[in-house]
């Protein structure tokens, strides 16, 4: 019978190990000796600008494209298929041009 010799090559024991590896989701320590960082105003303050229409389009792979169109005036528009979806993209555009909201009434003269 073959008696396992030892080795000190072999032995785990002897094996060189590295420096430890960060584990998943474990906080790196980055730039120590970095500039701190400027505080900066609030880049989110509100400027009275919000979106007022919104076009969605969907094209997942092997599927039938998908899209909806809507705005805050109450305009609510989907559509599936290539062609149709093609269409309330030309329908989107056209009623942002003519939205209430985007472009009030107030003191045109109306034909």
């Amino acid at each position: 019978m073959n008696k396992p010799t030892q080795n000190p090559v072999n032995d785990p024991q002897g094996a060189v190990q590295g420096p430890p590896r960060p584990r998943v989701g474990e906080p790196m320590v980055v730039a120590r000796k970095g500039v701190p960082s400027a505080l900066r105003s609030d880049a989110q303050q509100d400027d009275g600008r919000y979106p007022v229409a919104l076009l969605h389009i969907s094209v997942p792979q092997g599927a039938t494209p998908s899209a909806t169109s809507q705005c805050e005036c109450g305009w609510h528009r989907r559509a599936f298929g290539r062609k149709r979806v093609l269409a309330l993209v030309d329908d989107h555009t056209d009623h942002r041009e003519h939205c209430p909201l985007r472009n009030p009434q107030e003191g045109r003269n109306t034909a």
